[in-house]
């Protein structure tokens, strides 16, 4: 039998963007914008999903140092211009590494907006770490601070 085991951890990530709270929220909700920078869903899978709605599905699927990872989201609560939480689970190879609770929240800050992240995680059977999360979580919401000044 496989050894079992839960490791919990959560973390915070907060970023400050120099565009306002409808233009950051627009970058999560619209399926195109979301896309360029995160990266999903993908026009060309039928498999990925994004329906952007309280009770709606994200899913994904992608290839990473010769794994298949898949990102399964149930948006739980959405407000414009304000918050999102979503409840998700990762898999590997079709095996779950990760079920978590992820809130973003935007708050103006003068002309442009203060984003916190946070995430409060379920790490499955040394499979995953909350370390290795909060690393991957930097770097994707760095990825929507550059896509959002290309956008000007």
């Amino acid at each position: 039998m496989t050894d079992r085991s839960i490791a919990h951890g959560s973390f915070t990530v907060e970023r400050t963007y120099r565009h306002a709270p409808a233009k950051v929220f627009q970058a999560w909700a619209n399926p195109e914008f979301k896309r360029q920078w995160f990266g999903s869903p993908s026009p060309d899978k039928p498999t990925d999903v994004m329906d952007f709605r309280v009770g709606g599905r994200e899913y994904n699927e992608s290839e990473h140092q010769g794994s298949t990872y898949t990102f399964d989201v149930l948006y739980r609560d959405i407000v414009p211009d304000n918050r999102i939480i979503y409840t998700y689970e990762m898999a590997m190879n079709g095996r779950r590494i990760s079920v978590s609770l992820a809130t973003v929240e935007l708050f103006p800050d003068g002309s442009g907006t203060r984003m916190v992240v946070k995430e409060d995680g379920a790490f499955l059977d040394g499979l995953d770490t909350c370390k290795q999360r909060e690393g991957g979580t930097n770097y994707i919401i760095d990825l929507l601070g550059k896509w959002l000044d290309e956008q000007g």
